[in-house]
């Protein structure tokens, strides 16, 4: 937001420097990003002066060109070349001198340098309109008024504006900040808190005078809980023109672009004052103004052209026959002020905050008015403001009043009252402030002082600080004018040291996220509000009851996601648009759903592969399916988290077209798969994706609950036997391993599936395993017998339990 310096001393007069104001607004909270200079004349005319021309004779080596003597108010006048045709003795002229930078109205900045110009002596420049930025005209120098005196600068003589704009980040609560009033009231408490001499001065408007009692526009409100506030007042006769040179600069100082002296001044009391008003066509408005909302799909054309289709709650000014403009944010293309307008109808009102936020956000604008509506606006500066465009306006346009002000108002909540404790106060400050310090940092705010008891304040806070709402932002705001630089370091510095969690959210998190990176993966963060035609891709995620949001950006993003899934696979299309083949992502995210009356929120971590999951080289140049890089990948991530004992079974999620689901007993940890066709359809990814979600809340309570036990090298060598057998195919490796180590728990340490084949020579049905059976004991050496009758017992118990063949 952008402030002006001069705008700020029309409210706080002071002897601050500029580097002391920009301080003191950062120590206050308005952060202050930067400055930068306005001039209204580019360059300001520094070293243009006045110039009487002495003497003007032909150049000697030119035909076009004169050789003048020009008194500059100096000891000795200046030879001068000039080309213009109208120069000649005795005018008074604008001269650029030696070293001066002119800025022309078209093309780049140049200095003026001493030069002989075919021969002759050149020590400025008489200048043209264009040539200091004035205006357009060429034909000659520009004659001055002959009662000039030389030497007067022409910054004196074209009265040229400079200011000092402050860049201000302002933060979204400071509602009561976007306006120059608003933040000279914080320069005034910061005064007031240092004892820094000012004089504060508001504007009055006790000149404001109806010249009759009739108004000229009735105003109806319909919609009284979208208008709560509603205020108009009518001016007749106007006469619409240019705005003085002031108000143009002020208005260009801060970026705006002069229109004329009507709109001029609606937005000079919205950037003073902070109130937005709009300004009508009074003739062009039939009957009466009536604000309410409209059918649904009514066209609408706004002041820029477009024709938009409203909604039922956008609320609307209108009068008995059309919509005239869209309350609070954008006006209409045939109810504004022209250059025949006569007669003006100015608003002012205060309108809900979300309904002007939805209206906005529905028809993507975003205007001054919106920007300050939409943050709650000062409720009872309605009427002031109104007051003070009438006058602004009669002094510009000229016109008469009609009628007082109307005001369509609803009953008001009184200000808030808060008990603030000095206890509280001192132990959220770390120090005590003295009360009467304390006082005059409350008055500066102009947070009103109630009962002083011992134990506290009870203050009642203005209407327009809408932030404050609890004693935790009195203190926010105490503190704030009373200076953060201001609270005294401790003598002794106090180290707490956190106790060590194993199984704590940050070291399982941290232990998953780091062995994902060190094989490759990126983690990902996406938004956690989704789609809802998402969820309707799948029955399984359908049947989850989302938790829709009451004021949403739009249809694509009203609810809270269920489910990670979307939001990966939208991660993953982007990069693939992008020539991005191969990805290896993973998001820890919370997913949100509701039952019956209670929301519910969880963990999940999801992971993505797609394409090929290695770097090619010459050891990597055959890639099997990513599907069996993600399931090592997630075995690996188990065995780090000590998690050794679960199982298996196919997946029966519908938006996993094929998969496996893990679990652990009786809960479901782990789910991976490829996705079901029509959902990668949805996202348009035709390349081989494999997806895995994990049930954080699920993992963390697994995670580390076996004891770490420490074991010598073994002393004694390991013997390894093969069995290469016939299945079914719905047998799973899972269910061999499993067999294996019931059968044998003290000398088998591994069971490795190493080959896998399906096809010719086989029956129909079946598949073919190759498994290795490594065993090891610590305490001798295993005999061949011993391993003969363990892998007889394992083979008998395999044709029993998995109706097992040896091949």
């Amino acid at each position: 937001m952008k402030i002006s310096l001069n705008w700020l001393n029309d409210y706080l007069k002071t002897e601050l420097s500029v580097s002391q104001v920009s301080e003191m607004l950062t120590d206050l909270g308005l952060e202050v990003e930067g400055t930068q200079q306005y001039e209204s004349i580019p360059g300001s005319l520094k070293g243009v002066v006045v110039g009487e021309v002495l003497s003007c004779e032909k150049h000697p080596n030119a035909d076009r060109l004169k050789v003048t003597t020009v008194n500059v108010g100096e000891e000795q006048p200046l030879d001068i070349v000039c080309g213009a045709p109208n120069v000649a003795k005795g005018q008074k002229v604008a001269v650029a001198t030696v070293g001066c930078e002119l800025h022309p109205y078209k093309g780049e900045p140049f200095t003026i340098k001493k030069s002989k110009i075919r021969g002759a002596l050149s020590q400025g420049m008489i200048c043209a309109e264009d040539e200091m930025g004035l205006g357009e005209d060429h034909d000659g120098i520009l004659v001055l008024d002959e009662k000039l005196t030389p030497g007067t600068p022409c910054s004196q003589v074209f009265d040229v504006s400079t200011d000092t704009v402050f860049e201000i980040g302002l933060t979204p609560n400071r509602a009561d900040a976007m306006s120059h009033r608003g933040v000279a009231r914080d320069l005034k408490a910061a005064c007031m808190r240092h004892a820094i001499s000012y004089s504060w001065d508001v504007p009055s408007v006790n000149d404001f005078r109806p010249t009759t009692s009739t108004s000229h526009t009735k105003v109806v409100v319909k919609n009284p809980k979208e208008a709560p506030l509603y205020y108009g007042l009518t001016l007749c006769d106007v006469k619409v023109g240019p705005s003085p040179a002031w108000l143009q600069n002020r208005l260009k100082a801060i970026g705006l672009s002069p229109i004329n002296n009507i709109v001029d001044s609606t937005n000079y009391i919205l950037h003073d004052l902070g109130q937005p008003l709009h300004a009508f066509d009074a003739d062009q408005i039939e009957g009466q103004v009536v604000v309410q909302t409209l059918k649904e799909g009514t066209k609408f054309i706004t002041l820029d052209g477009v024709e938009r289709s409203l909604h039922t709650e956008d609320l609307m000014i209108c009068d008995t026959q059309k919509p005239l403009c869209i309350a609070g944010v954008f006006g209409g293309l045939h109810s504004g002020i022209t250059q025949e307008t006569k007669n003006v109808f100015l608003e002012s009102a205060y309108f809900d905050p979300v309904s002007i936020r939805k209206t906005a956000k529905r028809h993507g604008l975003n205007t001054d008015a919106s920007f300050r509506f939409e943050r709650g606006i000062d409720p009872d500066q309605g009427v002031y403001a109104l007051q003070r465009a009438a006058l602004l306006i009669q002094s510009l346009a000229g016109g008469t009043i009609h009628g007082d002000v109307q005001a369509v108002c609803q009953p008001q909540e009184d200000p808030i009252t808060l008990m603030l404790h000095f206890d509280y106060l001192y132990q959220t400050l770390g120090q005590e402030i003295p009360l009467d310090e304390l006082k005059v940092i409350l008055n500066g705010l102009e947070i009103r002082i109630g009962q002083v008891t011992e134990q506290g304040l009870v203050l009642t806070v203005p209407r327009y600080r809408v932030d404050v709402t609890r004693p935790a932002d009195l203190v926010e705001e105490i503190l704030r004018v009373y200076g953060y630089n201001a609270i005294a370091l401790p003598e002794t510095t106090q180290l707490n040291l956190p106790e060590f969690e194993l199984k704590n959210n940050t070291t399982v998190f941290n232990r998953i996220a780091n062995t994902l990176v060190h094989k490759g993966f990126y983690e990902i963060k996406n938004n956690s509000l989704g789609n809802p035609a998402h969820q309707q891709l799948s029955a399984d995620l359908a049947k989850i009851t989302p938790v829709n949001l009451l004021n949403p950006l739009g249809q694509e993003l009203s609810q809270l996601r269920t489910h990670l899934l979307f939001g990966v696979l939208e991660s993953v299309g982007y990069n693939l648009n992008r020539q991005r083949k191969n990805l290896k992502f993973f998001e820890f995210g919370t997913v949100y759903s509701k039952t019956q009356d209670h929301y519910t929120e969880h963990q999940q971590l999801a992971l993505a592969v797609v394409g090929k999951p290695l770097a090619e080289n010459w050891l990597t140049t055959q890639q099997d399916h990513p599907y069996y890089y993600l399931k090592g990948v997630i075995e690996n991530l188990l065995q780090a988290l000590g998690i050794n004992h679960y199982t298996t079974e196919a997946t029966t999620l519908d938006y996993l077209a094929e998969g496996i689901t893990i679990k652990i007993g009786h809960q479901t940890l782990i789910q991976l798969g490829i996705p079901a066709p029509n959902i990668l359809k949805a996202f348009k990814i035709e390349e081989a994706l494999v997806y895995a979600e994990i049930h954080a809340d699920v993992l963390k309570s697994a995670a580390f609950n076996q004891d770490v036990i420490f074991k010598d090298i073994p002393k004694f060598p390991s013997s390894r036997r093969d069995f290469s057998l016939l299945l079914d195919d719905d047998v799973h490796f899972d269910q061999i391993r499993s067999l294996a180590l019931k059968q044998c728990k003290k000398q088998l340490v591994s069971v490795t599936l190493f080959d896998v084949y399906a096809g010719k020579n086989l029956p129909k049905g079946k598949k073919s395993y190759a498994v290795s059976f490594v065993f090891q004991d610590a305490n001798k050496t295993l005999t061949d017998a011993f391993l003969d009758k363990t892998m007889l017992q394992l083979q008998q118990a395999l044709e029993k339990e998995l109706g097992a063949e040896l091949r």
